[in-house]
């Protein structure tokens, strides 16, 4: 702006010196003009009374300087010439200023010269005799009076210039100082010109309106940041092109990306194929779910388009992670499978059984092995039914059960008193050592617990092997620990006992009439209690379960 104020001054300032220069010279040449007329007419009227007094001898030995004097007949014939023979001059009777003195006694004119470039004033005056004196002088023009004093006035112009360089140079700072002091911070408090008091006040109200919209979003960036940052759900906002506009800490962890990832594409924090289709479906505008494995686990990505005036500006795209949900969706589906396997067997053989008999195809003397079968198959299955809704009952929480303080030496105490007949039946030893040590707990579930692990190490155990129940406090706890001496669970299979119907020796687990839901209920128990279980097995030696509850409290 002060360039432009400056360069405006400096033009003004020339084109009025200029114009005043050339007006000054005009008005001065028509002054000096007329000046040199009027003393052209005073030496006339000399030059006219002294050839008035002497005649044709007042010519002689005359040199004028300056000046061309002619002496003209009343017929207009040269009689006298100061700087040409007058005998070769042709007559002047026609000339403008001769008419004029010959018909009021005084006459003027001037004349331009286009080859000279100069312009010559005339003054003539009628004698008494009739005769006419006139006298000339040469006036330069305006153009060649300039070309004569192109130097001076070069000098003139070149000092007006620089001063006005220089003035508008002053003005221009001084006119934008007070632009350029203005406080935009308050508009209202600033002190200069006039003219700015409606642009400032209509800043003020614009400053105003933006700190009201700038705390608006702040406010809602923080609310939507506040619920994002604290989801475990990853959220990513993109643009059409796959930019990342958006990520939320969920979604960092998840990539193993920063907040430096955000203005990049999307496919350089993750490369995979399922993330480049989903890209070809936000440019598309369409709702799109897709499972996708990501570092072991599975995620459920789901894009959203977000329209803006009927265009597609960009998707939301949530993470969910369903690993848990899919596992439990497996096992449901293993679940039904292994449930509908194990009544499918017994019920087979009840509905065999029952067919020989209903017609009469048994002898007599295997009626009662056949109704003997029919019983254990129907203990086995109500057995399976009971551990079922068990399960069932644990996983929904079990909090219709009764916490209290139970002793769980004195627990297990009892729960080995109650399988010492099956134990003296396959020929193994079992005792319990420890101290008493309480615990919070359901006495069903815990008592669940103890008989499942102490059972299972009994039925997998060989003639002669022995079962030990430890109970012990220590640091922080409650540690129940089961040792057998039994046949031993291989490695492969030690993570997987406790899944349900799952089975190391299927052919052994139904011989010995288990459900294969045993360690699944322990397993469940254990949690509700916030227990820690631990299996230690070699194959052919032996297996230890361990399970530490956490300490009662007083």
């Amino acid at each position: 702006m002060t360039k432009r104020i400056f360069r405006s001054i400096c033009l003004v300032a020339i084109a009025v010196f200029l114009a005043s220069v050339a007006l000054f010279l005009g008005v001065l040449y028509d002054y000096f003009g007329n000046v040199q007329q009027n003393g052209l007419r005073t030496q006339t009227e000399l030059a006219a009374q002294g050839v008035q007094a002497a005649g044709a001898e007042f010519f002689e030995g005359l040199a004028p300087k300056g000046y061309r004097i002619s002496w003209i007949s009343a017929e207009g014939t040269v009689l006298y010439d100061s700087e040409t023979d007058s005998s070769e001059m042709e007559n002047h009777l026609s000339r403008e200023e001769i008419k004029e003195a010959l018909e009021s006694g005084y006459g003027e004119s001037s004349r331009y010269s286009v080859t000279l470039m100069e312009r010559t004033l005339y003054s003539a005056k009628r004698l008494p005799d009739g005769t006419v004196i006139r006298l000339s002088v040469a006036q330069s023009t305006l153009f060649m009076l300039l070309l004569g004093m192109t130097q001076p006035i070069s000098i003139i112009i070149v000092t007006a210039i620089g001063f006005s360089f220089w003035l508008a140079h002053r003005l221009s700072k001084n006119i934008t100082a007070p632009l350029n002091q203005l406080n935009l911070d308050d508009p209202l408090s600033n002190e200069g010109y006039d003219e700015l008091s409606p642009l400032l006040r209509r800043i003020d109200a614009q400053q105003r309106q933006i700190r009201r919209q700038e705390k608006e979003l702040r406010q809602k960036q923080e609310e939507f940041e506040a619920v994002t940052e604290n989801m475990a759900e990853g959220i990513l906002l993109l643009n059409t092109k796959g930019i990342i506009l958006g990520i939320n800490r969920s979604a960092e962890n998840l990539f193993g990306a920063t907040h430096a990832c955000i203005g990049k594409h999307i496919l350089s924090v993750n490369r995979s194929t399922e993330i480049s289709e989903l890209l070809s479906e936000i440019e598309q505008g369409v709702r799109t779910e897709k499972i996708i494995d990501l570092s072991g686990r599975k995620y459920q990505f789901a894009v959203s388009p977000v329209s803006e005036s009927g265009n597609i500006s960009g998707a939301v795209l949530l993470i969910l992670d369903v690993t848990e949900k899919e596992q439990a969706e497996q096992m449901r589906r293993e679940f039904t499978a292994n449930v509908s396997h194990e009544l499918k067997t017994p019920l087979h053989t009840i509905a065999g059984c029952a067919e020989l008999l209903e017609n009469g195809m048994v002898r007599s003397e295997d009626t009662a092995r056949f109704y003997s079968q029919i019983r254990n198959e129907t203990g086995r299955m109500i057995a399976l039914v009971e551990d079922i809704i068990r399960l069932s009952h644990l996983d929904e929480g079990a909090e219709d059960m009764k916490r209290e303080r139970v002793n769980l030496y004195t627990l297990a105490a009892e729960t080995l008193r109650l399988l010492s007949g099956e134990a003296e039946n396959a020929g193994v030893s079992i005792g319990i050592d420890g101290e008493n040590a309480m615990v919070d707990g359901v006495p069903q579930l815990l008592e669940s617990i103890i008989y499942n692990l102490t059972d299972n190490a009994i039925k997998y155990n060989r003639r002669g092997g022995t079962v030990r129940i430890t109970v012990d406090c220590f640091t922080g706890g409650v540690r129940l620990c089961v040792a057998d001496t039994g046949i031993g669970i291989p490695k492969e299979h030690q993570e997987r006992v406790f899944q349900r119907f799952y089975r190391v020796d299927k052919s052994r687990s139904k011989e010995l009439g288990g459900t294969g839901l045993g360690l699944s209920i322990v397993k469940h128990a254990a949690r509700l209690h916030h227990a820690k279980i631990d299996l230690q097995s070699v194959e052919g030696e032996g297996t230890t379960v361990t399970v530490m509850f956490p300490e009662a409290k007083e």
